[in-house]
């Protein structure tokens, strides 16, 4: 479970969350970039979508546009306030406290878990993919997005793959090297892993 030292950090990180280019996504062509790569690892729309460590929630609203259902799920007030405030008007979208490590969401309710650059700040980050998994229903798969950045926090994405594989799901892995995700260029070793069949 979340420490109250974390949410307070995040907490007041939130204000100025969607500054850097890959958080808000307010340059067009750093969000059609995020939106083309997700697209092309999800079902097609409309799906339902458990958004874990949503933030600001800028992922749920930019898959809501695209006519997917999600519910979006962080443990920061503040971040969930500021993601209601940003899904306003988009029904499809719901935005709720609670902690990525224990979601607060229905069993087998989902066709997608998406998480980005949350399971390597998991505590237990295999106990954590168990429970992603149980989110998901037949068929169901796991998007997550993730890093070995170069502080040397983060996942190696053979790290990542590993941890999903043992949660029982068959892997692919794209490198996200392309500045265009992140609106400029990077040094660290950034990728996506989906866990799930194939589409």
């Amino acid at each position: 479970m979340a420490a109250a030292d974390e949410i307070v950090t995040w907490d007041l990180e939130a204000d100025t969350f969607d500054e850097p280019a890959d958080h808000g996504l307010r340059d067009p062509d750093v969000r059609e970039a995020w939106r083309s790569l997700l697209l092309a690892h999800l079902p097609g729309a409309p799906a339902r979508v458990a958004d874990l460590g949503c933030g600001t929630g800028t992922l749920a609203v930019l898959l809501a546009e695209a006519g997917y259902d999600v519910d979006g799920v962080d443990f920061s007030p503040r971040m969930v306030a500021l993601a209601q405030q940003k899904a306003a008007g988009l029904p499809a979208v719901t935005v709720v406290e609670g902690d990525a490590f224990a979601p607060p969401l229905p069993t087998a309710g989902y066709d997608v878990v998406l998480s980005r650059h949350v399971l390597w700040a998991m505590p237990d980050p295999s106990a954590a993919l168990a429970r992603w998994s149980a989110l998901l229903r037949p068929g169901g798969r796991l998007v997550l997005v993730e890093g070995r950045w170069a502080n040397g926090a983060g996942l190696a994405a053979e790290e990542t793959m590993r941890l999903v594989e043992e949660a029982g799901h068959p892997t692919y892995l794209v490198r996200l090297t392309d500045p265009a995700y992140w609106g400029r260029s990077i040094t660290d070793d950034r990728y996506l892993v989906t866990g799930g069949p194939a589409l």
